[in-house]
């Protein structure tokens, strides 16, 4: 009953993550799947923001914590593809299919360009302030996950992820505190 709730909720509200096929209604659960399809290109995103620390940041610290937040990022991103893979569900969503609900929570593209533009202390801060309300978005799509999704596997990773990007926000506002 709470599947087919949920999933005319979704069809509704122009959500849907994908069709549900017949061979994949007991593997991906709709909530789960938006979850997944929605975390991949947002890891992606932040991936490739904090990559341009490498030869930009002057602070050795944020360099640090740059790599640190691409190796854990990409790897998640790794296994949420495997879930979707898993359960015959595409990578991403089709475009605007999250529009009913305030869309999909990313980085502006126009910021992340002025961001490549920067160097030295210049680009510390502007990465800090990009960074913090990207992870935000993540703690935001993390906690929907843990309240409703119904894969514990996928529950877990979103709590992971919830509290980590928590902890990584409170230690980019102390860079910008020192900055």
């Amino acid at each position: 009953m709470r599947f087919a709730a949920l999933l005319l909720v979704l069809a509704m509200s122009g959500c849907a993550a994908s069709p549900v096929r017949p061979d994949t209604v007991l593997r991906g659960d709709p909530l789960d799947v938006m979850f997944l399809q929605m975390m991949v290109p947002h890891h992606e995103q932040g991936v490739a923001m904090v990559a341009l620390a490498g030869d930009r940041a002057q602070d050795s610290d944020l360099k640090m914590l740059a790599a640190a937040i691409a190796s854990t990022q990409a790897t998640e991103a790794d296994t949420m593809k495997g879930w979707l893979s898993s359960w015959g569900e595409p990578l991403t969503a089709p475009p605007d299919s999250h529009a009913g609900h305030g869309g999909m929570r990313r980085s502006d593209p126009e910021e992340v360009a002025r961001l490549a533009a920067l160097r030295g202390a210049e680009f510390d801060q502007r990465l800090l302030n990009v960074m913090i309300a990207h992870q935000d978005d993540a703690v935001q799509m993390a906690r929907w996950e843990a309240g409703g999704g119904a894969h514990e596997e996928v529950k877990e990773l979103a709590g992971r992820i919830g509290k980590s990007r928590t902890a990584q926000i409170g230690m980019m506002k102390k860079f910008l505190d020192r900055a």
